[in-house]
C-alpha cells in the first residue's frame, strides 16, 4: 500500500529564524565593508589634505627664503674679473646691509650715464662710514692716511678726473666700493659713494658659468 502524498516529508521546507540570522549576518557584512571603504576614503582624503598643506608651506618657506632672504643675480659685467667674470651666477643675501670691508656687494646706482635710471652694479667694499678715502698720485688706495696693502688687486687704482673728488670722507650709511679690475671699472670713483638702501645684498657664494 502506496504513502499518501501529504504523509512525505517536505524537503523544501526552511528554517525562518535561520533564514533571518543569514540576512542579518548579510547585512552586517555589507555594512562592515561600507565602514572599511568610508575609512579608506576618509585616510585617503587626509593623506592628499596634508600633501597639500606641506605643498603650500614648502612654496612659502622658499618665496621667504629667495625673494626675502636670499638672492640670485648675475655678474653684470667684468669689472670683478678674475674673481667674478660677467655672467657667473651670484647668491647674495639680502638682509643685512650694514657692510663690512672687503666685503663683495650688488648693488643699483644711478650713474652720471644711466638717464635717471638705477643700474646693478657689482663691487668690494674698500671703505664704510666715517672712513677717510683717497687715491695717491701712484694710483693707490689710501683710507684714513694708510695705503691699503691689497694682495688680491693686480692693477693700480687711478682716479678718474671730473667725478669723485678726494679725499673723501664717508657718511653716515655710505660706503665705497671698488672693482677688482681697476683700470676702467665703473665704481664709486666713477658714481660716488654707496648708501646703504642702494645696497642690493652681500654676495655669499657664486656658480662660474661654463661655455656650453
Amino acid at each position: 500500500m502506496s504513502v499518501k502524498e501529504s504523509e512525505k516529508p517536505n524537503t523544501q521546507d526552511q528554517d525562518p529564524e535561520r533564514d533571518l540570522n543569514q540576512e542579518e549576518q548579510e547585512t552586517e557584512d555589507e555594512l562592515r565593508k561600507e565602514m572599511e571603504r568610508v575609512r579608506k576614503d576618509e585616510k585617503s582624503v587626509r593623506h592628499y589634505q596634508n600633501f597639500l598643506i606641506r605643498l603650500v608651506v614648502l612654496l612659502l618657506v622658499l618665496w621667504v627664503l629667495f625673494f626675502k632672504v636670499i638672492g640670485l643675480s648675475h655678474v653684470p659685467n667684468g669689472d670683478m674679473y678674475p674673481r667674478l667674470d660677467a655672467g657667473d651666477f651670484l647668491l647674495f643675501y639680502r638682509l643685512d646691509r650694514d657692510v663690512r670691508s672687503q666685503d663683495v656687494v650688488l648693488l643699483e646706482k644711478v650713474t652720471p650715464d644711466s638717464n635717471g635710471k638705477k643700474e646693478l652694479y657689482c663691487g668690494r667694499v674698500v671703505a664704510v662710514a666715517g672712513d677717510t678715502v683717497d687715491i695717491s698720485d701712484s694710483e693707490r688706495l689710501i683710507v684714513n692716511g694708510n695705503q691699503v696693502i691689497e694682495s688680491n688687486i693686480f692693477y693700480n687704482t687711478p682716479r678718474y678726473e671730473g667725478f669723485t673728488e678726494y679725499p673723501l670722507t664717508l657718511g653716515p650709511g655710505q660706503c665705497f666700493v671698488l672693482v677688482d679690475r681697476r683700470e676702467g671699472g665703473s665704481d664709486s670713483r666713477y658714481y660716488g659713494p654707496v648708501e646703504k638702501d642702494e645696497i642690493v645684498g652681500t654676495v655669499i657664494s657664486f656658480i662660474r658659468r661654463t661655455n656650453m
